[in-house]
């Protein structure tokens, strides 16, 4: 905006952010390419209103985001998280899930199958070394979280999230015929998106 000559205030920003980023995540969803069938599952806690919130994601055996959840309540998350995944169009059926010890995984597992959500050949496993993939790929979102100094609401949070897991998504190389190197690419992707010359 500085090289363009406009003044910004960081409330316009702010505003920007909870406008476009949820779009940003909605616009993006069509032109993923499609994962591995290893999951990988975690949940990590933030901090909104200095209450304590739970950010659910699931990645890939290669660290590609597979989706997130950020929800208020740890009871029966993790099976809502689960549907949300089998449910979005383009995330590929797991063959296998890697989780931690948290006993929430198992119980929402085994009701999914018998729901018929879940294929019954699915494994899964508890193991925690096998979720450092997931571990590691929370960092780069959790210090976006961070720098933003908190946030007034869970719905602030979330709308926020949405777009920082997007730009992520992007920057990784999830997006069909984009390579995770190629910056200019990926801006005039952004740019396509929502109709803007980048």
């Amino acid at each position: 905006m500085r090289e363009r000559g406009l003044s910004t205030h960081s409330s316009c920003v702010f505003r920007w952010v909870q406008i476009y980023a949820p779009e940003a995540d909605k616009r993006c969803r069509p032109h993923r390419k499609l994962t591995s069938r290893s999951y990988r599952v975690d949940e990590t806690d933030l901090k909104v209103k200095g209450k304590t919130k739970y950010l659910y994601r699931a990645v890939d055996s290669t660290g590609q985001t597979i989706d997130f959840l950020l929800t208020a309540k740890r009871d029966a998350a993790a099976k809502r998280f689960f549907r949300k995944v089998l449910q979005t169009v383009g995330n590929p059926l797991p063959r296998v899930i890697n989780v931690d010890q948290n006993a929430a995984y198992p119980v929402a597992v085994k009701r999914l199958k018998a729901e018929g959500h879940l294929s019954r050949r699915c494994h899964l496993r508890q193991c925690r070394y096998l979720n450092n993939i997931v571990e590691q790929s929370h960092r780069p979102i959790k210090r976006r979280m961070r720098l933003a100094m908190g946030y007034g609401s869970f719905w602030t949070a979330w709308r926020t999230l949405q777009g920082i897991e997007a730009i992520n998504m992007i920057n990784k190389g999830r997006v069909r015929w984009l390579d995770k190197d190629n910056v200019l690419g990926q801006v005039k992707f952004f740019g396509k998106l929502f109709a803007v010359a980048a």
